[in-house]
């Protein structure tokens, strides 16, 4: 089994419930367990909510003002890509998230009310991917989990 999808959305707050809701409307449909669909519709959330503060750029034809979501969820994984056309990260790094889109430290103040997006990620998917798109400008954060099934999923993986 094989489903994917994909977004194109404005970089305006109310596109990142929206995001969210289709995620777990998919996953529900495909009888992932809730916990892992849980785990990953923050995970969104949070790529969502940087990409919508942090993803604005020089203007192109207005990709500036929009983000793309695309997740995909094959056999046993899902995937999930979230990418903007802003500035994208300092120095162009790439791997796993242990700096803000500000390259500071995530744990910079515990009590701090943003910044902690990217360690959220981290700790809730399996595998994280975080750089700036080949050749343009614009950040890209992916990351995958193993799926788990309900019993009575209608769409189990075969």
């Amino acid at each position: 089994m094989s489903i994917w999808w994909s977004l194109h959305l404005r970089r305006d707050a109310a596109s990142v419930p929206l995001a969210r809701r289709l995620l777990l409307g998919t996953m529900e449909t495909a009888g992932v367990d809730p916990d892992v669909s849980y785990d990953l519709s923050v995970a969104l959330s949070e790529a969502c909510a940087n990409a919508v503060e942090h993803g604005g750029g020089a203007a192109r034809g207005g990709c500036s003002e929009a983000y793309r979501v695309t997740a995909y969820l094959d056999g046993e994984k899902c995937r999930i890509e979230v990418a903007d056309s802003g500035p994208g990260f300092a120095g162009g790094r790439t791997g796993r998230a242990d700096h803000s889109v500000h390259d500071r430290p995530v744990h910079s103040d515990t009590y701090a009310e943003h910044g902690r997006g990217l360690y959220l990620i981290q700790e809730l998917a399996d595998h994280v991917h975080i750089g700036n798109k080949p050749g343009r400008s614009g950040a890209v954060v992916s990351f995958d989990k193993i799926l788990k099934w309900r019993k009575d999923a209608p769409l189990i993986a075969v």
